[in-house]
């Protein structure tokens, strides 16, 4: 069934009515229902930070100071970018009619007798300016706008920095110098204490590490939901080529201003959505106005495509030019892809934990697609390098023989066009040392990324699933011909292919938003709530509930509301996240935030994994084992991980682990000073913690973690954790006060995800199993009614399904 009926399914369905009408209850009982948080404070208590109205901009700020280095950098970087532009337009414009061609390129002799140079080719100012037309002058007029609103826009961002940069150095007591050596994890448990005493948000005396992430990345979660719905984003049906996904910078942000900072988007403010798109009759008109909407900004899309078309080009010429003189062979390298990033990204998942996935996961994701080569290509390409390399040793033989055969005419373009022609050739080339191993690649991907289709699985071999896993880590020239196309598709993709998708996008709004005290209305998926939005095939559930909640539920089921009775409403198909996305974003955000409290569901759900993990450690070695199957999987990924597994193994056979190096991790309690928490107050830790602001998470193991409950149940110790596979140069950590690498969370979710896939695996056999016994056993029985039959009967057994075969049967 398509998801698009889904939702409106859900819209008319009882249960749906009722979350709505609940829902207008506690609007009613809360005051961001008014969109202003109004609070009045004493004067002998106010402070600057005190009642921040827009915490959404302010916690998306500082973590954007923290990220980018400061003050000094964000400024320097802004102010800089304001005169690239101003370059980048005033060279194009002298390049266009400032330059007499004719001369530099000695059509024409000049007026100097002597030798000729760049001043003789620069045609004077007057000349100048009367060579610029209309197309000129407008676009001029265009670019001096925008650069305008761009300078406005510093200005307002000196300020804010400036607010933040005195958060940060008195509230906070971080000095900018500073900042690399604190984490993200740290500065939030500084912003928590500072909350008791400031009150930056007057609704909650606590703040928690969700509430951070909910204010950060609140559009962003919405964006991750959708993608992972298929709402988002648009495919393209192009002959030869098959579906093309199709997501650019430039369709990323007419889709932001769309649905969510724009004048005509859902959200009334930052943090609150409009009441309209709450309720359920007015669904229609809003989706009506939605695709007005949508038509508009497609329209003005297409008005301003010549603009936007001719500063990409410049752009690009400008930004890759110099890269592919010297290093064609870049167009053949890949990069993840704008929807990679997406679909890839867990809930709540900020942009350096994700960046840090990707990177891990670049160099298995590059063998992977190397090994898929075409041996056409490969002769062609070859025989193509061959030619093009021996044209340009020609040249650079008869140069170095002669240098005054540069001033020939062409002579330049003819080696760096054979020298860049050969190089991309030569990178489509494989390496005749490569291994074919697609499965273990795959697999290391996968311990990476944390996603992956159920159809990647047992399939890395073929074809389509490389071409899948190309849509996701693309050609760095396929990106580049995508965004100099982004102008031409955009337009075409908004007033035809997201018009239609308006009335989904409302119902999206209304099914999966959710109003919560002090931080106002978010997405429902970024609450990872288990029991709302997960899928019991990514759950270690009782087994009689789990073969309830794997039959799919009839729409007439949801209609009358009868699916209560045989299936739990957190187990409906249509509200739960697909490919585990759910389970693996409340695993993720345990590891990165271990003082984080989830909910009754969630706990009983990491409980019980960490049990089935810890029961599986102990047990028999055997191919039905999943924990078993993932450590195996797991020295396919580097000497980190295979040390871990290597200890973790050899403790299943003996059982009784040698301690080697005790690792106790630093706590911080609610009693510990603010003081003593800044852990780089000592010369020691600042060696040691130096540039760890892109750091995952905090610098000391959870007790959350599959690697600490694993080796705590093998060896029998509740206190202790063996990490004498960690740090540089496998030195052993006797202190319970040093920091443990920030790759131990890396690994901990490396190992989870593949465990957790290992478990969804088992769960689809058992389920495939059950099928195939299902159909067996009909058709014993069948086969079992036909032998009870006469014996005319059963020669006109063919015939028994024909209308008319009893009649024949009576007459004969």
């Amino acid at each position: 069934m398509d998801r698009r009926s889904s939702y409106q399914q859900i819209d008319h369905s009882p249960e749906s009515e009722g979350e709505d009408e609940e829902r207008n209850i506690n609007r009613d009982e809360t005051p961001l229902d008014s969109g202003v948080i109004i609070h009045v404070v004493p004067e002998n208590e106010k402070t600057r930070w005190n009642h921040i109205e827009d915490l959404d901009s302010f916690f998306s700020t500082m973590y954007h100071y923290h990220q980018k280095h400061g003050f000094a950098c964000m400024m320097l970087q802004e102010i800089l970018e304001l005169g690239q532009f101003i370059f980048a337009i005033s060279f194009s414009v002298f390049l266009f009619h400032c330059i007499d061609y004719s001369i530099l390129f000695k059509d024409r002799i000049s007026a100097n007798t002597g030798k000729t140079s760049i001043s003789d080719a620069i045609l004077p100012i007057k000349e100048c300016l009367a060579s610029m037309g209309l197309v000129t002058w407008i676009s001029i007029a265009v670019a001096s706008i925008f650069w305008l609103l761009r300078l406005v826009k510093v200005l307002y961002h000196f300020v804010q920095y400036w607010n933040i940069k005195s958060f940060f150095n008195v509230a906070l007591k971080i000095s900018d110098n500073d900042l690399d050596n604190w984490t993200w994890h740290e500065v939030q448990k500084r912003i928590i204490e500072v909350q008791k005493e400031e009150e930056m948000c007057v609704q909650k005396k606590e703040l928690t590490e969700l509430d951070f992430y909910h204010r950060i990345l609140r559009y962003k979660n919405y964006l991750v939901a959708m993608i992972n719905k298929s709402l988002l984003p648009i495919r393209l049906n192009i002959p030869l080529f098959g579906d093309i996904i199709f997501m650019t910078q430039g369709l990323k942000y007419n889709l932001e201003l769309l649905l969510f900072w724009g004048p005509w988007s859902p959200f009334k403010n930052n943090w609150h959505l409009k009441e309209d798109y709450k309720k359920l009759n007015e669904r229609r008109a809003l989706g009506r106005s939605l695709s007005k909407y949508i038509l508009w900004i497609g329209i003005a899309n297409f008005v301003l495509c010549p603009l936007i078309l001719l500063w990409q080009i410049l752009y690009s010429f400008f930004n890759y030019g110099e890269l592919l003189k010297n290093e064609p062979e870049a167009l053949g390298t890949r990069k993840w892809s704008l929807y990679g990033k997406l679909y890839l990204r867990h809930f709540n998942e900020l942009d350096h934990e994700l960046d840090a996935r990707l990177k891990r996961a670049y160099r298995p994701a590059s063998k992977y697609m190397n090994m898929f080569t075409s041996p056409l290509v490969t002769v062609v390409a070859k025989n193509i390098a061959f030619i093009f390399g021996s044209i340009f040793a020609v040249f650079l033989v008869l140069t170095l023989y002669d240098e005054d055969v540069l001033t020939v005419e062409h002579v330049l373009m003819i080696m760096t066009v054979s020298g860049s022609v050969a190089a991309i050739c030569r990178s489509l080339v494989p390496d005749e040392n490569l291994v074919w191993r697609p499965e273990s690649l795959l697999t290391a991907v996968l311990a990476h990324t944390h996603y992956r289709p159920d159809s990647w699985q047992g399939q890395a071999h073929k074809q389509t699933t490389r071409t899948q896993v190309a849509q996701l880590f693309q050609y760095r020239a396929v990106y580049l011909l995508e965004e100099l196309l982004s102008p031409l598709i955009t337009p075409y993709i908004l007033c035809f292919h997201l018009r239609p998708k308006a009335l989904d996008i409302v119902d999206f709004y209304r099914n999966f938003t959710i109003e919560l005290a002090g931080v106002g209305d978010v997405c429902s998926f970024a609450q990872m709530d288990v029991r709302k939005h997960g899928n019991p095939m990514w759950q270690t559930l009782p087994q009689n509930i789990f073969h309830k909640a794997s039959a799919r539920p009839k729409s007439s089921d949801i209609k009358t509301g009868s699916i209560n009775e045989e299936i739990p409403l957190y187990f409906h198909k249509y509200t739960q996240a697909e490919d585990g996305k759910t389970e693996l974003s409340l695993i993720h955000f345990t590891l990165t935030n271990p003082e984080w409290k989830p909910s009754i569901e969630a706990d009983n759900f990491l409980v019980a994994l960490r049990e089935r993990a810890e029961r599986e450690a102990t047990a028999v070695q055997s191919k039905n084992n999943p924990l078993h199957a993932c450590l195996s999987s797991m020295t396919s990924l580097g000497p980190e991980y295979q040390d871990i597994v290597s200890n973790i193994l050899k403790s299943q056979i003996s059982n009784k682990a040698s301690m080697q190096a005790v690792y106790q991790p630093a706590r911080l309690t609610s009693h510990t000073s603010f003081n003593e928490q800044n852990l780089s107050s000592t010369s020691g830790n600042t060696l040691i913690r130096r540039n760890v602001s892109r750091a995952e998470g905090p610098l000391h193991i959870g007790e959350r973690g599959l690697l600490y409950n694993l080796q705590k149940a093998i060896s029998g110790s509740h206190r202790s954790f063996n990490t004498s596979a960690f740090g540089s140069g496998r030195q052993k950590m006797h202190t319970t006060q040093q920091t443990a690498p920030p790759e131990l969370t890396a690994v901990d979710m490396s190992l989870s995800t593949l465990y957790l896939h290992e478990i969804h695996h088992k769960k689809i056999l058992m389920l495939s199993q059950l099928k195939t016994a299902n159909e067996n056993l009909r058709q014993r029985n069948s086969l079992q009614n036909l032998t009870a039959l006469p014996k005319t009967g059963q020669e006109r057994a063919p015939l028994l399904s024909h209308s008319d075969s009893s009649l024949r049967s009576t007459t004969r």
